[in-house]
């Protein structure tokens, strides 16, 4: 219930005729959730339950719950981002923004994927969480989770987000590169666009304006391999991944390679299973910032010349993976048009540049 300051701040609103905007609040679970348990933390709040812990929100916005499930986000799979897409497809014309409650350790992942099912948004999805459960004395939660209400509430805003530890990430820029600390998300290769501080947005870019309705997709493709090379790698597994998924992710060094104690075999798969099957390989990077460019090295640039190669580039490699799977999920698997489309920017994921334009 509101007290009674709450009450007249609310009259007051009204008063100067300013209409409170109606947010939906989507639970998945998560450590925000969570409570302990013999075997750990485990989530077991509801969305009504966590509102309970930030009376202040009713000042912001008025706000209603929906639980679509309660799971660590661990265990979060591509069916479950069709079920929060879905869950605001439906839910769209009756509200003016959307909170999801989220587990960290996917939410980058969360935060991609819904980026590319639901585009040209001009109402917020923001995606939030917390390192430490809102019913602990000391936590991250409450903060996160006001924040959160404050930019869905604020008429500038627009399409899908993370806001965390007062900072704005751009859905498809965010990763989680701390495991304990409340600063846990950065934005890759991409400014922030806006903070929270004292209970205010604060903008550092224009917001882009959309003159296109909100578009949904349904469908994601989840036949994708991500191989992450090691100093050593043996070459026996490349027949298997290419023989069992359509896509295979290199996360190589630096800016992208392949080694040679690889390369023959590679040489040899890649001429039977990407220019007969037309089996599609992207090539990303282990180093965060800064991307990929393959034409730098040997190492790299005769692969790149000799096959069709996909180039990750500036993008995380979040964004990269759910983008496929987004792509294939459209039904489309032959080279030439899953490249078109994975350069094709959604949501600020890619930067283009000069490489870039001559690779259509």
């Amino acid at each position: 219930m509101m007290d009674a300051d709450q009450c007249i701040e609310r009259s007051e609103m009204k008063m100067r005729g300013q209409k409170m905007k109606r947010i939906l609040m989507i639970g998945t679970g998560g450590t925000i959730a969570s409570k302990k348990t013999e075997y750990g933390l485990t989530p077991g709040l509801t969305a009504e339950e966590l509102l309970e812990y930030v009376p202040q929100i009713a000042n912001v916005c008025d706000v209603d719950c929906k639980q679509i499930c309660s799971i660590d986000s661990t265990d979060v799979t591509p069916e479950y981002w069709k079920l929060m897409a879905q869950t605001v497809e439906e839910n769209y014309d009756d509200y003016d923004g959307f909170v999801i409650g989220h587990g960290t350790d996917t939410m980058a992942f969360t935060a991609a994927a819904l980026s590319y099912l639901i585009q040209y948004s001009r109402k917020p999805i923001v995606i939030t969480g917390a390192q430490k459960p809102i019913s602990n004395d000391i936590t991250d939660a409450k903060t996160n989770l006001l924040d959160s209400f404050i930019y869905a509430a604020d008429y500038r805003s627009h399409g899908v987000s993370i806001v965390f530890d007062g900072k704005v990430i751009i859905g498809t820029r965010a990763k989680k590169e701390r495991a304990k600390s409340y600063n846990a998300f950065t934005s890759i290769n991409f400014p922030c666009p806006a903070i929270i501080q004292d209970q205010r947005v604060i903008r550092y870019m224009p917001e882009e304006l959309f003159d296109k309705p909100v578009k949904f997709y349904h469908e994601l493709e989840d036949s994708i391999f991500l191989l992450k090379l090691i100093p050593g790698m043996s070459p026996e597994i490349l027949p298997y991944l290419f023989e069992h998924y359509d896509c295979i992710v290199i996360e190589s060094f630096g800016v992208g390679g392949i080694p040679a104690s690889l390369r023959d075999a590679f040489y040899e798969i890649m001429d039977e299973y990407i220019e007969k099957q037309g089996k599609i390989v992207v090539m990303a990077t282990q180093v965060v910032n800064e991307g990929s460019n393959m034409t730098v090295y040997k190492v790299g640039a005769k692969v790149k010349h000799d096959f069709n190669l996909i180039e990750a580039y500036d993008m995380t490699l979040e964004a990269a993976i759910t983008k496929l799977m987004w792509i294939m999920g459209l039904g489309v698997k032959d080279y030439k048009s899953v490249k078109q489309l994975f350069y094709t920017p959604v949501n600020k994921d890619i930067i283009f540049t000069a490489d870039h334009i001559d690779e259509m």
